[in-house]
């Protein structure tokens, strides 16, 4: 039993209830066993949790950074930067999120990722002049590639210089590291969507709407390939319009209606109001629907303070990343753990559905929910414990405690 760990003592987060008097048993970096806390195994070693929350490890698919840098910077500086930020926030993998930028900036941030995705534990002890085995780190799962295939008008806070049409030859340069890639997201009006979405799906890319102004229709051409997710609702999304006398559904009442598509949120309490999360929760029910961070450069800076994300100057203003007139946000400036409070303290979702939202259903849009995502026997022992008040404390991968407050 010397490689037993019993987490007892907490209660636990499950996909579909909180669960009190249970001990999670972990070994060889899986989780081997949900029991009642009565029954851990003699000789165990116990890890007492004290009444606190027992959560699977937060998974973040879209995500830019933090702390005044990006992914998009594409050095192992900023990665071990971001990294480091979001493991103390109980986040235990992410996609490495870039924006629309010229494509060398791109493909320099995919380099970068593969070589993070591909490294030791984030645990493991530090080499010289090799900061990806420093940590700890959040593990990085791949990549996602927001822009730069996206319509002007609903760019936001998008690069409008760097944009695209997925026709342009790039698609194929960016592809050259399809193997690191788990999701692009893009205009599905534009010319070349509808191959873009054939050549995604046959590589097991996630295809996935966002920044457009498509009618409902043009998204149905993509979703008949393979288009299978939208980015952050309501977020640079198109709504219904008119076409002469009739009225015709955006991208956003077509992902609304939809009964396959999977979704983001972006939960802080800035970019969608109570109303809003409540709705999408009824439109797409915890199986399909992600909170994400969406974070930019900003997150984890105070009030005032200047950032970039490639060529582009914003600036953290009222709790939320924003260009710097005002006229859109620029991501959020909030991390998992945050969205996870006001999900649960100010809209009113229950906190296992939160955490589902954050975590299985993530790990589940990019493939990885057979073994990720969940506190479930023979998935990875990634594990996060938070306090009564949604504070993280501890942040567990691979069964292995690599942060923690104490």
């Amino acid at each position: 039993m010397s490689g037993l760990t019993a987490w007892t003592g907490g209660r636990v987060v499950l996909p579909h209830a909180v669960v009190d008097g249970r001990a999670v048993l972990t070994e060889g970096g899986r989780i081997v066993a949900v029991v009642n806390g009565g029954e851990v195994p003699a000789g165990a070693r116990v890890e007492e949790l004290g009444g606190a929350f027992l959560l699977p490890g937060l998974i973040d698919i879209h995500t830019h950074g933090a702390l005044g840098v990006s992914f998009l910077d594409g050095d192992d500086a900023a990665f071990a930067k971001i990294l480091g930020e979001q493991v103390r926030r109980g986040v235990t993998g992410l996609l490495a999120t870039t924006s629309t930028a010229p494509l060398g900036d791109i493909i320099a941030a995919l380099e970068t990722t593969r070589n993070w995705r591909d490294a030791p534990a984030a645990s493991a002890r530090p080499a010289p002049g090799d900061a990806r085995t420093g940590g700890p780190y959040a593990r990085v799962l791949g990549a996602h590639v927001e822009g730069p295939y996206f319509a002007a008008a609903q760019a936001g806070a998008q690069d409008p210089a760097n944009l695209r049409n997925p026709d342009d030859g790039s698609v194929e340069q960016l592809l050259e590291h399809a193997d690191v890639v788990r999701i692009v997201s893009y205009a599905p009006e534009l010319p070349g969507a509808v191959e873009l979405t054939r050549r995604l799906v046959s590589l097991g890319i996630v295809a996935a709407g966002g920044h457009s102004e498509a009618s409902d229709e043009e998204l149905q051409r993509c979703e008949a390939h393979g288009l299978s997710h939208m980015i952050h609702l309501w977020s640079g999304q198109s709504t219904t319009f008119r076409r002469d006398a009739y009225r015709v559904p955006g991208i956003l009442e077509a992902s609304l209606a939809s009964e396959t598509l999977t979704g983001e949120i972006i939960a802080d309490g800035h970019h969608l109001p109570p109303t809003l999360l409540r709705l999408a929760r009824r439109a797409f029910g915890p199986e399909r629907l992600c909170v994400v961070s969406d974070a930019t450069s900003g997150a984890g800076l105070p009030d005032g303070t200047p950032f970039a994300m490639g060529e582009m100057n914003y600036v953290v203003k009222g709790g939320v990343g924003m260009m710097p007139d005002g006229s859109a946000f620029a991501g959020s400036s909030t991390l998992l753990d945050g969205m996870l409070r006001v999900l649960t303290g100010k809209v009113g979702f229950p906190l296992h559905e939160a955490v589902r939202m954050a975590s299985l259903t993530p790990a589940t849009v990019i493939g990885l929910g057979d073994g990720k995502g969940s506190i479930t026997v023979g998935k990875d022992a990634d594990l996060a414990v938070f306090s009564p008040d949604l504070e993280p404390l501890t942040t567990v991968i691979a069964g292995e405690k690599v942060w923690s407050v104490v």
